[in-house]
């Protein structure tokens, strides 16, 4: 969650009245930019268009074979969403959580705040052409919450009960609650043409012996959507290049302005990092953001960092830190009592690995809303109390004093103290060290099968180590992809990495992580395997906060109880993005507060060698207030 600024005086609710529709919607307050406003603050809306735009794979897939971002099976292109699909409604980059209309005109959210009517943009077209209708924005909803796409989709808009067409430009989503974030999860819905799929035939059309390829079944068919780019070229799973749409409906749109200056944008694919790294140093691509600190500290160097060709930088953000590291799996019987996860915990030593293998870039998650208002610190206030106290009987008392701190190896603590610690906790739960062995009163060793990973092993090889000296038995298994996907869903598991999703303010993916209903349904997000009636009312009071202030107070509350669940082992995050750059990239002078290094960059910036030469100097960079 993001770090928001403090409203002053009472709160003023951004939602229009019954009948009145909004250019912009915030979820508490009022939108920054008014409804007249001409771009947003962070771009540039005289950043000349032109250039090229050479990016690389992100993730370690050197390969694709699909151009369907909704579909289950394979491997998606590189840069499909972010080019050339969009969204009802857009967030700004500099708001905790306020959307603008894009494909949406108007937003006019009930009183109740149970459901929301879009009037969609008169200009809205796809890239054939074809006007966006209301027909569309249904089809594409019961296109992604049916059978043909991903599960994950029907999950994200699992509260939203029916669309209604009312008429040509207009649509309304009901909810199946009343929540002051749903219209936001209906705002983000991704609309494509029915025509994806029932065009011209050959190799680019969607038609195999005149039939329409299901949805389900479209691989390398391009995609009929609204966005600023087209697929260019796709070569053999490799490569794929996009190309500016000179006709792109929205390029003079308040939302739009200043953005997607590139002519064109391709991703070439590496089969590693060694060597993605190597040809970033050779010129082979022109921006790369590095989150690997071995690489940052140390690789990137030569003649075209020397002669400034190629630039390093750090940037800050403010995204909010996602809760990430390893989850135990409550439904393994020797997880189940909270002294094991806490003696688990103490077998960390963060600041060694943050050291010697990070060089102390990373800081340590320490709440599920880390460096936030949301985050609870010192003892339970008044309001927090007022919250926690029904429960009580149900709680650790813990709870209800200090909020806990991650154990650390700064002196004068130790890692060997640490380990002492952590034996004396087993040994309360029933655990005890013999003959190197960590077992019970039936002798059984604990025994904890780590699903092992080659670029985590750096981080993660010294807990193991740690582990072992307690005499717990570390088993690593490797598994093909389907096998762990198998598994994870089947919740057959002692560990599983988890990065929880970052959101600006904190909404129903909570409850997809922690209701109880979900601990004992395969597939679902409650990884953990958390049943808790306390964790499940106070998810559900968060979900239905009134206020700024409301939330603030129930998120607190909610950090305490999961903090002293000891549910997660947490791990780390970074505070800037870091940069590689050639130097012809110039950016905006503002920087944005919530971004994603790569996604901004395609979306704000801009090539120099468009400019006169007596204009093409580097743009100081600076921050915008939160």
């Amino acid at each position: 969650m993001k770090p928001f600024s403090v409203l002053a005086g009472a709160l003023l609710l951004a939602f229009p009245p019954a009948g009145w529709a909004a250019h912009g919607v915030a979820q508490f307050g009022e939108p920054k930019y008014p409804a007249d406003f001409k771009h947003f603050d962070y771009v540039n809306p005289a950043a000349p268009r032109g250039g090229t735009l050479a990016l690389s794979n992100t993730s370690q897939g050197s390969s694709f074979d699909k151009l369907n971002p909704f579909s289950l099976k394979g491997r998606i292109a590189p840069g499909v969403m972010e080019m050339m699909f969009e969204t009802l409604t857009v967030y700004s980059l500099d708001e905790p959580n306020t959307q603008y209309g894009l494909l949406a005109e108007d937003i006019d959210v009930a009183p109740d705040f149970g459901s929301v009517t879009f009037r969609l943009h008169p200009a809205a077209r796809f890239a054939n052409g074809d006007p966006v209708t209301a027909a569309d924005v249904k089809y594409s909803f019961d296109t992604l919450t049916g059978r043909k796409a991903s599960p994950r989709f029907r999950a994200y808009f699992a509260e939203i009960a029916r669309l209604t067409v009312i008429d040509a430009r207009t649509v309304r989503f009901d909810f199946r609650r009343k929540g002051r974030d749903l219209s936001f999860v209906a705002g983000s819905l991704p609309v494509f043409s029915p025509k994806w799929g029932q065009e011209a035939g050959g190799k680019a059309g969607g038609k195999e012996g005149g039939k329409a390829v299901p949805f389900d079944e479209l691989r390398l068919q391009p995609p009929i959507a609204t966005g600023p780019y087209r697929i260019e070229k796709a070569l053999d799973g490799r490569d794929v290049s996009y190309r500016y749409n000179p006709g792109y409906w929205a390029r003079d749109l308040p939302v739009r302005r200043g953005m997607f200056n590139f002519d064109r944008v391709i991703y070439k694919l590496y089969k590693d990092r060694d060597t993605q790294v190597n040809a970033m140093r050779s010129g082979d691509y022109d921006f790369f953001s590095e989150v690997q600190m071995r690489y940052w500290c140390c690789q990137y160097i030569g003649s075209r960092f020397d002669s400034g060709e190629l630039v390093k930088e750090k940037l800050p953000h403010a995204n909010p830190p996602a809760m990430n590291g390893y989850a135990v799996n409550l439904r393994r019987d020797r997880f189940k009592d909270p002294r094991v996860r806490l003696a688990l915990n103490y077998a960390m030593d963060f600041e060694w690995v943050n050291q010697k293998i990070f060089a102390s870039e990373f800081k340590r998650v320490t709440s599920y809303f880390t460096g936030t208002p949301l985050a609870a610190t010192g003892t339970p206030g008044a309001a927090e109390l007022r919250l926690l106290e029904p429960y009580r009987a149900q709680l650790d008392p813990a709870v209800f004093g200090p909020v806990i701190t991650q154990p650390g190896t700064l002196p004068p603590q130790s890692l060997r103290n640490n380990l002492m610690v952590a034996l004396k906790l087993f040994a309360e739960a029933g655990w005890h060290n013999r003959d190197g062995v960590l077992r019970n009163a039936a002798g059984e060793p604990f025994v904890i099968e780590i699903s092992a990973s080659r670029g985590q092993s750096p981080f993660m090889d010294p807990y193991y180590r740690a582990l072992s000296k307690l005499g717990i038995v570390v088993r690593k298994n490797l598994a093909d992809a389907a096998t762990a996907r198998s598994r994870m869903n089947g919740y057959d598991y002692d560990f599983a990495t988890v990065a929880m999703r970052e959101a600006r303010m904190p909404g129903a993916e909570l409850w997809r992580n922690f209701n109880s209903a979900d601990a004992a349904r395969p597939g679902k997000e409650n990884v953990i395997g958390v049943q808790s009636p306390v964790v499940d009312d106070l998810i559900k009071k968060l979900l239905d906060a009134g206020s700024r202030e409301e939330l603030e107070v129930t998120a607190r509350a909610l950090d305490r109880v999961l903090l002293h669940g000891h549910y997660i082992l947490p791990w780390r995050y970074l505070t800037d993005h870091y940069l590689i750059r050639h130097r012809r990239l110039q950016r905006p002078a503002k920087l944005p507060l919530y971004y994603g290094a790569q996604e901004w960059a395609i979306a704000t910036w801009w090539d120099s060698t468009a400019l006169p030469a007596v204009t093409a100097r580097a743009t100081p960079a600076t921050r915008l207030e939160k």
